[in-house]
């Protein structure tokens, strides 16, 4: 009780102290207050950063896995074109010798040059799908019906456009009932699909034309491209991507008859791989950066003992004066180390408020990627408790030589 009772007036005699000299004490803790809003700012920066990062990676699908056809780097001569090209009997089998996938559907991509009466585009986006598409992509018909089963086993002429088509092509409002060429072939729309905003950073970009038809009606008109067949595919749950990537592995290396020195002629990839290595690339940017600002904090540690030391020098009849009337050392000491760590903590929150004000200004510009940022409460924590032990390590030099003062000499002082 004594001890708490020491404390409280040993702190309000320090804050006494840097009131007298509050601008003295302002500019000593400038150094904190900017390491502190710096480590805010920074890390709040980051956290938002990384928010509508995750957020772009979520339009793309966190539970999607690809298969492409790979030609190796490693020895680049010595598979065929048609061992490296996905077939479709390697798709047909992938679905059960896998338990991890839920669902896939082979990809037929190309280009093709697609007419609407007197409207034409050149290098139009087409694509062979079945109906698994639609669930993988999160890509849903708005107007029209779904292709058929036997849309796709007897190769019909229909096809989906997208919402952008009708605009590009001046297609009827309803395009359902049209029909289009492509690759000079007369297509039947039965379909439009919502068109997907796609972040410039995962391949998208302003949206354009697109068709879709029915897989089997695509591999009738491009029988064996090179790389224009792959495999979408989604896993029952995303921490389960590692466990298909393996099983992906093993079932196409078995099916091409790879042995254990031969280098893939496929690759696989998954969204969770690249959510995942961003999460620790972020991370240590988070690290780094925390790491540089509060450099700031060290400098005004030093700004801090520098004025200790003075302080000691300008109170050594007071401190004399407090010895001779009876107070031990270790109440001398803990009076100007008080007034140290009070210092610090009187800038950090000074910069707290910069920080917290600096992190509202980042959300409320308008198109910043920076939306979410925030500040996490073990940012607050860091620079709180960073700052108080500045005060401790860098004040304890002044209070240690305050507190081994002669009273004698003390009062001899002038």
């Amino acid at each position: 009780m004594i001890i708490l009772r020491l404390l409280l007036q040993t702190v309000v005699l320090a804050f006494g102290q840097l009131w007298a000299n509050r601008v003295r004490a302002l500019l000593t803790a400038l150094g904190i207050v900017i390491g502190v809003a710096s480590t805010i700012g920074t890390i709040a920066a980051t956290s938002g950063l990384k928010g509508f990062v995750l957020e772009q990676f979520a339009t793309v699908g966190a539970s999607r896995i690809w298969v492409f056809p790979r030609q190796p780097r490693e020895q680049p001569n010595r598979f065929s074109r048609n061992q490296i090209r996905m077939k479709l009997s390697e798709v047909e089998g992938m679905l059960a010798a896998c338990p991890s996938l839920k669902q896939l559907t082979p990809i037929k991509q190309f280009a093709a040059p697609v007419q609407f009466g007197d409207r034409s585009l050149s290098n139009v986006s087409v694509q062979g799908i079945r109906p698994a598409w639609h669930d993988i992509e999160q890509r849903f018909v708005i107007d029209g019906r779904q292709f058929l089963a036997v849309d796709d086993a007897e190769r019909r002429n229909v096809c989906y456009v997208n919402d952008k088509a009708i605009e590009e092509l001046a297609l009827p409002a309803s395009a359902a009932g049209s029909t289009i060429l492509v690759e000079g072939r007369r297509f039947l729309i039965v379909g439009v699909v919502e068109t997907k905003m796609v972040s410039p950073a995962f391949g998208g970009g302003e949206p354009r034309t697109e068709v879709f038809i029915p897989y089997g009606t695509a591999d009738g008109m491009k029988p064996e491209p090179l790389f224009g067949l792959y495999v979408a595919a989604t896993t029952r749950s995303p921490e389960l991507f590692e466990d298909a990537r393996a099983e992906l592995k093993f079932y196409m290396r078995n099916q091409r008859g790879l042995s254990g020195d031969d280098p893939d002629t496929f690759r696989i990839e998954a969204i969770e791989q690249y959510i995942d290595q961003f999460k620790k690339i972020a991370a240590a940017i988070t690290a780094l950066a925390a790491g540089i600002v509060t450099i700031s904090l060290l400098v005004g540690g030093i700004g801090i003992m520098n004025i200790m030391l003075a302080s000691v020098s300008e109170r050594t009849r007071e401190i004399g004066l407090r010895k001779a009337v009876g107070a031990p050392p270790s109440v001398i000491l803990m009076q100007f180390l008080v007034e140290a760590v009070v210092l610090c903590l009187v800038g950090a929150l000074i910069g707290l408020a910069i920080g917290y004000a600096l992190t509202l200004a980042l959300a409320k510009i308008p198109g910043s990627p920076l939306k979410q940022a925030e500040v996490p409460g073990w940012a607050v924590l860091l620079a709180v408790g960073f700052s108080a032990g500045t005060g401790i390590v860098f004040g304890l030099f002044p209070a240690i030589k305050a507190a081994r003062l002669d009273p004698i000499v003390a009062l001899r002082h002038e």
